[in-house]
């Protein structure tokens, strides 16, 4: 008899491990999802990825609001009778009651080298805080939140020059191709699970939008570091005379002045340690990112301003 499978995901990281479920042939009986959210003015229904995905690949998927003592939830999940449930950045806490559901546990794919990073933004929070590596971690669903043991991780390099957009997409690729490597042992026994070194444990909470404001007397790393891991939402930004400018690249270089203050027309700004960046990239509130050079013709920010 056919193995049933569960993959419980949301954003568009979770999208190519299901894909890669699907395309090697592994029976992902249903899907679980977030339900769709509206748009900011309420003139649109946004449809998770997963969901989309699912549509596409003609797999049937719920959309509870909540898990939590949901009785008609937890009657159809044990319905199933699935083998493994697999949990990809799916964005509620997975009931104690659902988790004895399957006969070989849950599964959750997890974008850090736990226990470093358990929470909600690992990749943003790995970047911020200049770690040289991050990786993807498959362990095994526990009451509390990415505590369980973990089965195997694979490590990636963080290149000063990527942004959480672009590290995401390498975590998710690397992802859908090592799940291959690991379902077929879990589902025959063969996988061997480690207790994570809970006292090394480190939490990446949620990201806050107010933790985008730049301050500029922090040195230069600090500041790309805020600027790629808060691409592209919320962003890392400044206000200047009342209007809020969100940075989305810049390189590190080497001019000196009071933090904040413009040293030279194309956007370049002196940092607290003897350093600058210079902007690459640059949204102006309520408009289209711009490169720099477009940005500045049109723009009243010049050499000499503080910001």
């Amino acid at each position: 008899m056919p193995k049933k499978i569960v993959f419980m995901g949301t954003p568009m990281f979770a999208v190519p491990i299901l894909k890669s479920l699907y395309q090697n042939g592994y029976p992902v009986t249903c899907v679980y999802t977030q339900p769709p959210q509206k748009s900011h003015r309420g003139q649109k229904i946004n449809k998770s990825p997963i969901q989309g995905i699912s549509e596409t690949l003609n797999i049937d998927y719920r959309a509870p609001l909540s898990l939590k003592e949901n009785k008609e939830e937890y009657k159809f999940f044990k319905s199933i009778d699935a083998d493994l449930a697999i949990v990809v950045a799916y964005g509620q806490i997975i009931p104690k009651e659902f988790l004895s559901l399957t006969k070989k546990g849950f599964i959750n794919i997890h974008a850090s080298i736990l226990p470093k990073w358990r929470g909600a933004a690992p990749i943003q929070r790995a970047i911020m805080n200049l770690d040289k590596e991050t990786g993807v971690s498959i362990m095994k669903i526990e009451e509390k939140l990415d505590t369980g043991p973990v089965c195997n991780n694979y490590k990636l390099n963080i290149d000063n020059n990527l942004n959480s957009h672009e590290i995401s997409e390498k975590l998710s690729f690397i992802a859908a191709k090592k799940i291959l490597d690991n379902i077929d042992d879990i589902l025959e026994d063969k996988a061997t699970f480690k207790d994570q070194d809970h006292s090394k444990a480190t939490y990446a909470i949620k990201i806050q939008k107010s933790e985008g404001l730049i301050d500029w007397t922090d040195n230069a790393k600090n500041i790309i570091g805020k600027i790629n891991g808060l691409y592209p939402v919320p962003g890392a930004f400044f206000i200047l005379n009342g209007e809020r400018y969100k940075i989305l690249k810049a390189e590190i270089s080497s001019g000196i002045g009071k933090p904040g203050e413009v040293l030279a027309h194309y956007l370049e700004i002196a940092c607290g340690d003897k350093q600058s960046i210079k902007v690459v990239e640059i949204q102006r509130e309520g408009k289209r990112p711009q490169n720099i050079g477009e940005f500045m013709l049109g723009s009243r920010i010049k050499k000499g301003d503080q910001i």
